[in-house]
Protein backbone atom coordinates (compact mmCIF):
# COMPACT_ATOMS: atom_id res chain seq x y z
CA UNK A 1 0.00 0.00 0.00
CA UNK A 2 0.66 3.55 -0.69
CA UNK A 3 1.20 5.98 2.03
CA UNK A 4 -0.05 9.44 2.52
CA UNK A 5 1.55 12.03 0.45
CA UNK A 6 3.47 14.32 2.62
CA UNK A 7 2.54 17.81 2.30
CA UNK A 8 3.86 20.02 -0.13
CA UNK A 9 6.36 22.11 1.21
CA UNK A 10 5.95 25.91 1.11
CA UNK A 11 8.48 27.66 -0.03
CA UNK A 12 7.52 30.97 0.35
CA UNK A 13 7.50 30.09 3.55
CA UNK A 14 10.62 28.21 4.38
CA UNK A 15 12.61 30.98 2.40
CA UNK A 16 11.11 33.67 4.66
CA UNK A 17 11.88 31.49 7.79
CA UNK A 18 15.36 31.36 6.60
CA UNK A 19 15.82 35.09 5.85
CA UNK A 20 14.94 35.54 9.78
CA UNK A 21 17.40 33.74 10.76
CA UNK A 22 20.25 35.04 8.07
CA UNK A 23 18.84 38.91 9.11
CA UNK A 24 19.25 38.69 13.10
CA UNK A 25 22.72 36.28 12.56
CA UNK A 26 24.44 38.57 9.62
CA UNK A 27 22.40 41.97 9.92
CA UNK A 28 19.91 42.80 7.13
CA UNK A 29 22.64 45.14 5.11
CA UNK A 30 25.52 42.47 5.13
CA UNK A 31 23.92 39.63 4.09
CA UNK A 32 23.14 38.49 0.26
CA UNK A 33 20.18 37.09 -1.47
CA UNK A 34 22.43 33.79 -1.80
CA UNK A 35 22.72 33.52 2.13
CA UNK A 36 19.23 33.07 2.09
CA UNK A 37 18.75 30.46 -0.31
CA UNK A 38 21.53 28.81 1.09
CA UNK A 39 20.13 28.86 4.85
CA UNK A 40 16.66 27.64 3.01
CA UNK A 41 18.30 24.91 1.55
CA UNK A 42 16.89 26.05 -2.47
CA UNK A 43 18.32 27.40 -5.37
CA UNK A 44 19.54 31.02 -5.22
CA UNK A 45 17.00 31.81 -8.35
CA UNK A 46 14.08 30.68 -6.84
CA UNK A 47 14.12 33.35 -3.79
CA UNK A 48 13.58 35.34 -6.88
CA UNK A 49 10.97 33.71 -7.77
CA UNK A 50 9.05 34.69 -5.01
CA UNK A 51 10.31 37.57 -3.83
CA UNK A 52 12.20 40.41 -5.87
CA UNK A 53 14.95 41.63 -3.37
CA UNK A 54 16.12 40.93 0.12
CA UNK A 55 13.96 43.80 0.33
CA UNK A 56 10.66 42.99 -0.16
CA UNK A 57 11.77 39.71 2.13
CA UNK A 58 12.11 42.08 4.91
CA UNK A 59 9.06 44.08 3.80
CA UNK A 60 7.34 41.08 4.29
CA UNK A 61 8.41 39.85 7.95
CA UNK A 62 7.85 43.15 9.20
CA UNK A 63 4.00 43.51 7.75
CA UNK A 64 2.83 40.24 8.49
CA UNK A 65 3.83 40.57 12.37
CA UNK A 66 2.87 44.21 12.36
CA UNK A 67 -0.63 42.79 11.29
CA UNK A 68 -1.02 40.09 14.33
CA UNK A 69 0.34 43.34 16.85
CA UNK A 70 -2.32 45.88 15.11
CA UNK A 71 -4.77 43.23 15.39
CA UNK A 72 -3.75 41.84 19.50
CA UNK A 73 -4.47 45.62 20.40
CA UNK A 74 -7.66 45.91 18.54
CA UNK A 75 -9.23 42.72 19.99
CA UNK A 76 -7.77 44.07 23.50
CA UNK A 77 -9.33 47.43 23.02
CA UNK A 78 -12.87 45.70 22.30
CA UNK A 79 -12.84 43.94 25.64
CA UNK A 80 -14.97 45.35 28.62
CA UNK A 81 -12.14 46.04 30.75
CA UNK A 82 -9.94 48.83 32.70
CA UNK A 83 -7.98 50.56 30.42
CA UNK A 84 -5.03 49.04 32.77
CA UNK A 85 -5.75 45.54 32.19
CA UNK A 86 -6.00 46.43 28.42
CA UNK A 87 -2.55 48.32 28.60
CA UNK A 88 -1.22 44.82 29.88
CA UNK A 89 -2.76 42.31 27.33
CA UNK A 90 -0.76 44.40 24.59
CA UNK A 91 2.44 44.31 27.05
CA UNK A 92 1.75 40.69 27.29
CA UNK A 93 1.26 40.03 23.56
CA UNK A 94 4.66 42.12 22.90
CA UNK A 95 6.75 40.61 24.85
CA UNK A 96 5.10 36.69 24.63
CA UNK A 97 5.83 37.71 20.52
CA UNK A 98 10.01 38.46 22.14
CA UNK A 99 9.52 34.92 23.87
CA UNK A 100 8.14 32.65 21.28
CA UNK A 101 9.94 34.54 18.25
CA UNK A 102 12.95 36.48 19.39
CA UNK A 103 14.61 36.47 16.30
CA UNK A 104 11.86 37.31 14.03
CA UNK A 105 11.53 40.16 16.82
CA UNK A 106 15.12 41.20 16.49
CA UNK A 107 14.86 41.63 13.49
CA UNK A 108 12.14 43.92 13.61
CA UNK A 109 13.36 46.39 16.19
CA UNK A 110 17.26 46.44 14.79
CA UNK A 111 16.27 46.76 10.93
CA UNK A 112 12.67 48.14 10.79
CA UNK A 113 11.25 50.14 13.95
CA UNK A 114 14.74 52.02 14.74
CA UNK A 115 15.93 52.29 11.02
CA UNK A 116 14.70 55.90 10.59
CA UNK A 117 16.42 56.51 7.31
CA UNK A 118 15.27 53.58 5.73
CA UNK A 119 12.48 50.97 6.69
CA UNK A 120 11.41 52.99 9.25
CA UNK A 121 10.65 55.97 7.45
CA UNK A 122 9.16 53.81 4.95
CA UNK A 123 6.69 51.80 7.62
CA UNK A 124 5.89 55.03 9.63
CA UNK A 125 2.03 54.59 8.73
CA UNK A 126 2.12 51.21 10.13
CA UNK A 127 3.93 52.13 12.91
CA UNK A 128 2.18 55.28 13.93
CA UNK A 129 -1.03 53.07 13.56
CA UNK A 130 -0.40 51.35 16.69
CA UNK A 131 0.74 54.14 18.77
CA UNK A 132 -2.79 55.84 17.66
CA UNK A 133 -4.66 52.49 19.00
CA UNK A 134 -2.62 52.53 22.25
CA UNK A 135 -3.63 56.45 22.75
CA UNK A 136 -6.91 55.26 21.69
CA UNK A 137 -6.91 53.05 24.79
CA UNK A 138 -5.69 55.99 27.49
CA UNK A 139 -7.86 58.11 25.74
CA UNK A 140 -10.78 56.31 26.51
CA UNK A 141 -9.19 55.37 30.40
CA UNK A 142 -9.68 59.17 31.05
CA UNK A 143 -12.74 59.26 29.68
CA UNK A 144 -14.19 56.94 31.92
CA UNK A 145 -12.20 58.63 34.79
CA UNK A 146 -10.05 56.05 35.02
CA UNK A 147 -6.76 57.86 34.04
CA UNK A 148 -5.79 61.42 34.89
CA UNK A 149 -7.04 63.68 31.63
CA UNK A 150 -4.01 66.09 31.91
CA UNK A 151 -1.93 63.55 29.99
CA UNK A 152 -1.55 63.85 26.13
CA UNK A 153 -2.45 59.99 25.00
CA UNK A 154 -0.40 60.33 22.44
CA UNK A 155 2.66 61.01 24.65
CA UNK A 156 1.54 58.37 26.86
CA UNK A 157 1.46 55.76 24.08
CA UNK A 158 4.91 56.80 22.92
CA UNK A 159 6.02 55.93 26.76
CA UNK A 160 4.27 52.82 26.74
CA UNK A 161 5.45 51.51 23.85
CA UNK A 162 9.09 53.07 23.98
CA UNK A 163 9.06 51.01 27.70
CA UNK A 164 8.63 47.73 25.88
CA UNK A 165 10.70 48.28 23.07
CA UNK A 166 13.87 48.79 24.97
CA UNK A 167 12.90 46.14 27.17
CA UNK A 168 13.03 43.66 23.97
CA UNK A 169 16.38 45.77 23.10
CA UNK A 170 17.78 44.81 26.30
CA UNK A 171 16.86 41.13 25.33
CA UNK A 172 18.51 40.96 22.41
CA UNK A 173 21.68 42.44 23.08
CA UNK A 174 21.82 40.50 26.33
CA UNK A 175 21.89 43.38 28.66
CA UNK A 176 19.37 42.25 30.85
CA UNK A 177 18.14 39.02 32.16
CA UNK A 178 15.71 36.78 30.31
CA UNK A 179 14.64 34.04 32.79
CA UNK A 180 10.94 33.45 32.53
CA UNK A 181 10.45 35.32 36.17
CA UNK A 182 12.31 38.47 34.28
CA UNK A 183 9.77 38.63 31.67
CA UNK A 184 6.94 38.56 34.13
CA UNK A 185 8.70 41.06 36.20
CA UNK A 186 9.47 43.33 33.15
CA UNK A 187 5.86 43.30 31.96
CA UNK A 188 4.51 44.14 35.55
CA UNK A 189 6.85 46.62 35.97
CA UNK A 190 6.02 48.53 32.61
CA UNK A 191 2.52 48.62 33.24
CA UNK A 192 2.79 49.49 37.03
CA UNK A 193 5.08 52.05 36.06
CA UNK A 194 3.27 53.87 33.28
CA UNK A 195 -0.54 53.30 34.05
CA UNK A 196 0.91 54.72 37.89
CA UNK A 197 1.68 57.78 36.14
CA UNK A 198 -1.88 57.99 34.81
CA UNK A 199 -4.29 57.14 37.40
CA UNK A 200 -6.27 59.18 39.36
CA UNK A 201 -6.21 58.80 43.06
CA UNK A 202 -9.55 57.85 44.94
CA UNK A 203 -10.64 61.70 45.06
CA UNK A 204 -10.21 62.02 41.45
CA UNK A 205 -7.07 64.29 40.88
CA UNK A 206 -4.25 63.40 39.37
CA UNK A 207 -1.99 61.17 41.40
CA UNK A 208 0.63 63.04 43.02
Amino acid sequence: MVGPKAPPVDRRRQILDAAIRVFARQGFHACRVSDIANEAGVAYGLVYHYFKSKDQVLNELFVERWSLLLQAIEEVDARPIPGREKLDAVAGFIIDSYRHDPELMQVIIVEVTRAANSFGRTHLPEIRQAYELIAKIVREAQESGEFRADVDPDFASMWFYGAIEQLLSGWVFELIPDADADFTRARTMVVDTICGGLDRDPAGEPAQ
